[in-house]
């Protein structure tokens, strides 16, 4: 009896597979023949789950922003209630959110190195440049999301624009995010989320 594959099973080993081979030698060298090695399988297999290299882009970069997305989904359900809390404190709280972002551990750093790769494909690559259009928004709303809830709950000093800052706030992790990633002997893990809660407490009221 044939033996029975699970379809979406082995489109998520052959992403991974994409995913390994962005990280060690750049998103331009995961062709499908290099994806195809690296997961073990023959071209023609990965060809029978994804018709060309484009399809195979675009479920890759969506399978890593749902991830990317239900993890932060999680993190903000754990959080509940976060009014009469310190102001240091909820503070604290969207510094672990936004941490999810940077590239402080391997699995994160792969995330990031694979964006920024997709990103910068995507300026030339009329294809990909919805969904990197879509992850730029959405990674607004995110930051929005978190400042306003700072802000309901007595997180941020009162008079502060929320678009302005939630500008300035997508920028800086943006500009972390890159820079420690493409040159991380200037910029290391540590320092990412010592600059990301340094900047989260100055938007705090004085004295809280």
């Amino acid at each position: 009896m044939p033996k029975q594959v699970d379809r979406e099973a082995r489109r998520r080993e052959v992403v991974d597979a994409l995913f390994r081979v962005a990280v060690r030698d750049g998103l331009q060298r995961a062709s499908l023949r290099a994806v195809a090695d690296e997961a073990r399988l023959n071209i023609g297999s990965v060809r029978h789950y994804f018709a060309g290299q484009e399809e195979l882009m675009r479920f890759a970069m969506r399978s890593m922003l749902d991830r990317v997305g239900d993890r932060l989904q999680r993190r903000i359900d754990e959080l509940g209630d976060l009014d009469g809390l310190p102001g240091p404190r909820i503070r604290g709280f969207a510094v672990e959110l936004l941490s999810e972002l940077l590239p402080l551990d391997d699995s994160r750093r792969a995330e990031v190195t694979v964006l920024v790769d997709f990103s910068t494909a995507a300026r030339t690559d009329p294809t990909l440049d919805a969904l990197a259009h879509e992850t730029a928004v959405a990674t607004r709303a995110l930051v929005r999301r978190i400042l306003t809830r700072l802000g309901s709950a007595g997180g941020l000093r009162p008079g502060l624009c929320v678009e302005t800052e939630t500008e300035r706030l997508t920028s800086l992790l943006d500009g972390l995010a890159f820079t420690a990633v493409l040159r991380p002997e200037v910029l290391d893990a540590p320092t990412c989320a010592t600059v990301l809660r340094a900047h989260l407490d100055d938007l705090g009221p004085a004295g809280g």
